[in-house]
This record gives structure tokens, C-alpha cells and sequence, in this order.
């Protein structure tokens, strides 16, 4: 279960930085593209995006509910389950709030789609940096 842990905590650290970037830099510059190459590039940003983040949350995903199943010595079930909890606010937020607007992207500029994926955003960021503080203290407890 110490891999599990280990592997959990890596897939969960590279999300939140990557959390982290989208949110202040990613996101933001989509308006500097222009209307006119903008198709071409959320294209692109999708598909690139996919091949970092996918492994990724499918291995935190994974690891989460392996932990939920079993831990190592001195790791709190509570820790577990608190990350479960963020971690389905962070696939939630996806699918009924990111997803939606990079569709409306995926046909064209939309300022007001951008914004909003700057602003929905926030709370996958949040959950991602809360699940970050949760898997370190994991780690600390498993490490007694």
C-alpha cells in the first residue's frame, strides 16, 4: 500500500500544479489566441491536454479508491475518504462545468465561455490544492 500512497500522492501533486498553471496562466491567455486561430488552437489545447491530464486522473482516481480499500500503517481513514470527497468535487466540476464551456470553445471564440472557465475553474483549483494538503498528510502519517 506504501506504492499505492506514493503513486497517489505524485498523480495528485502534478494535478494540483497543473491545476494551478491552467488557472493563472493557461486559461487567461485563451484571449490572446484571436478569433480567427482560435478554433485551430482549442483543437490542439484539448488534445494536447488530454494526453498530460488523463493518465493522471485516472491514476489519482485509481489510487483513491485503493486507498479507501486500504491504507498503510498510521494513514487515517478520514484523510482517505476526505480525498475521495475532493476528488469527486474536482470530476464533478469537470464534466458539469469546464467540459461544457470548452465545447462551446471548441466551435469558436466565445469571451463569455472563457471567462468562465477562468471563473469555474476556482473550485477545481481549490479541491485539487485541498486534496495536495490531504495526500501530504498522508504521506506525514505514513512516514511515523
Amino acid at each position: 500500500m506504501a506504492v499505492v500512497l506514493l503513486l497517489h500522492a505524485a498523480a495528485t501533486l502534478l494535478m494540483a500544479g497543473v491545476a494551478w498553471f491552467v488557472q493563472l496562466v493557461h486559461y487567461p491567455l485563451f484571449a490572446a489566441v484571436g478569433p480567427t486561430s482560435y478554433p485551430a488552437y482549442a483543437d490542439q489545447h484539448q488534445r494536447r491536454t488530454t494526453w498530460l491530464v488523463a493518465p493522471l486522473m485516472a491514476a489519482e482516481a485509481g489510487t483513491a479508491l485503493a486507498l479507501l480499500i486500504g491504507r498503510p500503517a498510521g494513514v487515517a481513514v478520514a484523510l482517505a475518504w476526505a480525498g475521495a470527497g475532493a476528488l469527486a468535487v474536482v470530476w464533478a466540476s469537470t464534466a458539469l462545468l469546464q467540459v461544457p464551456r470548452h465545447r462551446i470553445l471548441s466551435r469558436g471564440w466565445d469571451a463569455a465561455a472563457a471567462r468562465g472557465l477562468v471563473t469555474t475553474s476556482v473550485l477545481r483549483t481549490a479541491a485539487w490544492t485541498a486534496r495536495a494538503g490531504l495526500v501530504l498528510a498522508m504521506l506525514a502519517q505514513a512516514a511515523r
